[in-house]
């Protein structure tokens, strides 16, 4: 997985949390407790992630207190202003894709959103399974009206879904990866060096 989102790494990883229990404690617990078996990204790659999580090593978040949400930019009428903010404008956009796609998959295959429980090796195969179905039929059927369905409830969804930062406060700033911060550093300045 280039990026991930982490509910649905969740909902398989950890099952029995708590419905209310936020997914940076999640996270970091399971980190703690499973960093041989959790699934972190590969050397060079790095998961996308939201501002509530700490940009370890290869877990790349948006900048904190600069405009992030699409609606941010669309409600001013104006495109990002500094390279922060063109930053923050790619991530979200790369962040609101992988919603969407995981959105679509999930009403697609709706054994995805209501997981029975099955042991977790049964899990993994069941997300395996469905992911190469996903793919299979969007490669080979563009037009496969379940998708076309699938896309028009998640749009429908998440428009109704208003986004919003995660009131968790935790101290994350010694879990802070000086080298991802240059790296999204060096990201910010090269798209906004592309750009103007």
């Amino acid at each position: 997985m280039a990026a991930c989102d982490f509910d649905m790494l969740f909902t398989f990883v950890l099952p029995g949390w708590e419905g209310a229990a936020h997914d940076t404690h999640i996270f970091l617990d399971t980190i703690r407790k499973q960093s041989n078996n959790f699934p972190h990204p590969p050397p060079g790659k790095y998961y996308v992630v939201d501002s509530g999580y700490p940009m370890m090593k290869g877990y790349l978040a948006p900048y904190k207190g600069i405009s992030y949400h699409l609606q941010d930019f669309r409600r001013r009428g104006g495109s990002p202003r500094t390279r922060h903010e063109k930053f923050n404008h790619a991530h979200s956009s790369l962040r609101c894709t992988i919603e969407r796609t995981f959105g679509v998959w999930k009403n697609k295959w709706r054994i995805i959103r209501n997981m029975p429980s099955f042991p977790f090796h049964i899990q993994i195969l069941i997300v395996s399974a469905t992911m190469a179905l996903h793919n299979f039929v969007r490669l080979n059927d563009r037009d496969d009206r379940g998708f076309i369905n699938a896309n028009r409830d998640s749009i429908s969804r998440r428009e109704n879904n208003s986004e919003a930062d995660s009131s968790y406060e935790q101290n994350l700033g010694s879990l802070t990866n000086p080298a991802m911060v240059v790296l999204r550093d060096s990201i910010a300045n090269s798209i906004w060096g592309d750009n103007n």
